[in-house]
C-alpha cells in the first residue's frame, strides 16, 4: 500500500499537495547527496622519527620542548593534518550557516594545527595562555596582518580569496599553524590516524586534491557510486629535490 494512501479519507487543499511535493523533493535531495568519500592518507616509505623542538622562552607555560608538527605520522603510517578537498566539486545551492572556525593558542601551540575556513566567514583566534602571543600571517593573495594578542583577547578575521595562509607567533618562533581558505564545502582535514571523510557528495567522478605542508600535493581520481560512496587509500612520500 502506498505510504500516503492512508490520507485519502481526508480532504486535501492545494497547499497540502505543495507541501507534499516539497517534502518529497527534500527527501530526494538528501538521498542523492548523502554519499561519502572516506579514506586514509598514508606515509610511503620507511617510518620517520618524530622530532621535537626545544623551547627558548616562557618555559613555565610552554614546557621545555614541543613536537615538530610539520609532519606527524602515526604508528600505522597515517599522516595527520592533511587537507583533502575535491578539485572539481559538484554544484550546490545555498550552504547552511556553520559555526565560526576557532584557532586557539594553548601551552605555546596553535590548536588545531590546520583549520579550513570558508571564504568570507569568521575565524576566531584565541589565546588561552597566561602570556602574550602575536598573530603574524604569511599570505600571497589575502591581506597580511601582525597583531599582538594578550591572554583572553579574541581576534576575528575573515579571508576573501582561497589560499593556504601560514600563521606564526614571532614571540615563540616554533609556533605555526595553517588556515586553508576554502571556496566550497568539500574540504576536510585528516585525524591523528590519517583518516578523513567528505560527506554529502553526489554520485559521480571526482579528483581529490591532497595537501600536506612538508610533502606537497598529490591528486587521485575517484568514483562515487550511488548508495555506496567510495573508500580510498592515498600515499604521500617525501618531496624529491
Amino acid at each position: 500500500m502506498p505510504y500516503f494512501s492512508g490520507l485519502a479519507m481526508f480532504p486535501k487543499s492545494p497547499l497540502f499537495y505543495v507541501l507534499l511535493v516539497i517534502a518529497g523533493n527534500a527527501a530526494s535531495v538528501q538521498t542523492l547527496g548523502a554519499e561519502t568519500i572516506k579514506g586514509t592518507i598514508r606515509f610511503a616509505g620507511v617510518p620517520i622519527e618524530q622530532k621535537t623542538i626545544p623551547t627558548t622562552i616562557d618555559q613555565y607555560v610552554c614546557g621545555k620542548e614541543k613536537a615538530a608538527e610539520d609532519l606527524l605520522v602515526s604508528a600505522d603510517k597515517g599522516i595527520r593534518n592533511v587537507v583533502v578537498s575535491i578539485e572539481n566539486p559538484p554544484a550546490l545551492g545555498l550552504r547552511a550557516p556553520a559555526p565560526p572556525v576557532v584557532l586557539d593558542q594553548k601551552e605555546c601551540t596553535f590548536v588545531p594545527h590546520v583549520v579550513v575556513a570558508p571564504i568570507n566567514e569568521p575565524v576566531l583566534f584565541l589565546n588561552t595562555d597566561r602570556l602574550l602571543h602575536n598573530l603574524h600571517s604569511i599570505s600571497t593573495l589575502n591581506a597580511r596582518f601582525n597583531r599582538a594578542q594578550p591572554k583572553g583577547r579574541t581576534i576575528q578575521m575573515a579571508f576573501k580569496i582561497p589560499e593556504k595562509i601560514r600563521i606564526e607567533c614571532d614571540l615563540h618562533t616554533w609556533m605555526h599553524a595553517w588556515v586553508v581558505v576554502a571556496e566550497h564545502p568539500f574540504y576536510t582535514v585528516t585525524n591523528d590516524r590519517g583518516a578523513f571523510v567528505l560527506e554529502n557528495v553526489p554520485p559521480g567522478s571526482y579528483t581529490l586534491r591532497v595537501w600536506q605542508e612538508s610533502l606537497g600535493t598529490v591528486t587521485k581520481d575517484v568514483a562515487v557510486a550511488p548508495q555506496v560512496g567510495t573508500d580510498v587509500i592515498i600515499e604521500m612520500g617525501p618531496v624529491k629535490p
